[in-house]
């Protein structure tokens, strides 16, 4: 058996984890798949073809590149059952968060909350096609990876839309509060959910490294909607939340491609 040493340049959070795991799933020869996100590195045991195994990592444009391959024996088995249980849990924070980010940001103005939400949905939508994909049939994972795909996709295209009509019409300033207070409940949520996934591997700490909260780029968004709040504030402009809720749009539209790649 093979460990290949892949680094994946833009594997930032868990919900690009099981992406690859759902577009690894049934290639033929691959025995384990072990994840480092910190270092975004993945290890793949396998006795089979290294480039359809490379080939379907690349399709993903997460940035795969071969580091190295190795002879190996060993690999640690992962609890199937404590693995649905964690998906189970970030899904269902990560959906709350969607609800009461696309709530509060449709209440207080800000297209970055709605914006927020959506990414908060797209990483939902991930946890729950990994848990939807045990025992289903090839055909069905690909189906509804493409519904998702595709509903990820008409709610942004409709964000953009709002986007546009608030930055050429006359909109009311979003409530600067509101966007600062729920970011920072969402940026702890998203800390949360990668404590969770990330502990459950680390055999050698008990607490979170600060290298796995920035490197995530839900976290980054969190800071980046506080940021446009004070900026809100300070300006006296709608402007920051328009930007930074088109640049969250532009992410948003990035994974639904990529969940429609696990369709093809």
């Amino acid at each position: 058996m093979k460990k290949t040493q892949f680094e994946i340049s833009q594997m930032d959070c868990p919900s690009e984890e099981n992406l690859i795991r759902m577009k690894l799933d049934g290639v033929e020869g691959i025995h384990h798949l072990d994840f480092d996100i910190p270092n975004r590195h993945l290890f793949v045991f396998h006795d089979g073809n290294l480039e359809e195994i490379t080939r379907e990592i690349l399709s993903l444009n997460l940035g795969g590149k071969v580091l190295e391959t190795l002879d190996s024996e060993e690999f640690s088995v992962e609890d199937k059952s404590h693995q649905r249980k964690l998906l189970w849990a970030v899904l269902g924070i990560n959906f709350a968060f969607f609800l009461i980010e696309m709530s509060t940001g449709l209440i207080s103005k800000s297209m970055g909350l709605v914006a927020d939400s959506l990414d908060m949905l797209a990483d939902s939508l991930v946890y729950g096609l990994s848990l939807l994909a045990v025992g289903a049939t090839v055909v069905r994972k690909k189906k509804t990876a493409r519904i998702a795909g595709y509903f990820q996709m008409t709610l942004a295209v409709l964000g953009f839309a709002e986007v546009l009509r608030r930055f050429f019409g006359v909109e009311q300033i979003p409530d600067f509060s509101t966007m600062i207070l729920v970011s920072i409940f969402a940026l702890i949520a998203n800390a949360l959910c990668l404590y969770l996934l990330q502990k459950s591997k680390s055999k050698e700490e008990a607490h979170m490294q600060a290298s796995m909260i920035f490197t995530s780029n839900d976290v980054i968004i969190n800071l980046g909607v506080i940021a446009a709040g004070l900026l809100v504030n300070w300006l006296d402009s709608s402007l920051p939340d328009l930007i930074i809720g088109s640049i969250v749009f532009v992410l948003v539209v990035q994974g639904a491609i990529r969940i429609l790649k696990l369709g093809k």
